[in-house]
């Protein structure tokens, strides 16, 4: 059944990219920002994607004030700013004009510390699987994105 999805969604033009589980439950992804690779989670509930301030540079971000106040992981009212239109990468897949909200990683990168996880330089949101019409196959660790 497995062989069939992934032959059934590589035949209709999606694109494989491995996931890797962490010790924190949460599944990590390999992702380009403007070039730049990062590590990141990937979080179906989280409705944008984010990167952390320190990444502002890393990534090559124009990073613009925003009104939006960014709540997540047990910390709320977090100020953030706004970087739109980024080139995001992952896997072959790909889309030129993302906006990424940016905030303070680190209450997120302590807890992952905290369980020998490696810190993060952001998080894949719902926002671009939609865009890329993803699909998560839990089971084999593999997330599909429509090219």
């Amino acid at each position: 059944m497995d062989e069939t999805l992934k032959n059934f969604l590589l035949n209709k033009g999606y694109t494989k990219i491995k996931l890797r589980l962490t010790k924190t439950n949460h599944f990590e992804i390999k992702a380009s920002i403007n070039g730049k690779k990062g590590l990141f989670i990937l979080d179906t509930g989280a409705s944008s994607s984010c990167v952390g301030f320190e990444a502002i540079e890393t990534f090559k971000l124009k990073a613009k004030d925003s009104i939006i106040k960014a709540a997540g992981a047990g910390a709320t009212d977090m100020d953030t700013k706004i970087s739109k239109k980024n080139k995001v990468k992952i896997g072959k897949w790909s889309n030129h004009k993302v906006a990424l909200v940016l905030f303070n990683l680190t209450h997120i990168n302590t807890a992952l510390t905290n369980h020998n996880s490696t810190p993060v330089d952001g998080i894949i949101g719902a926002d671009i699987l939609k865009k890329g019409k993803g699909i998560i196959d839990y089971q084999k660790k593999y997330l599909y994105l429509k090219l």
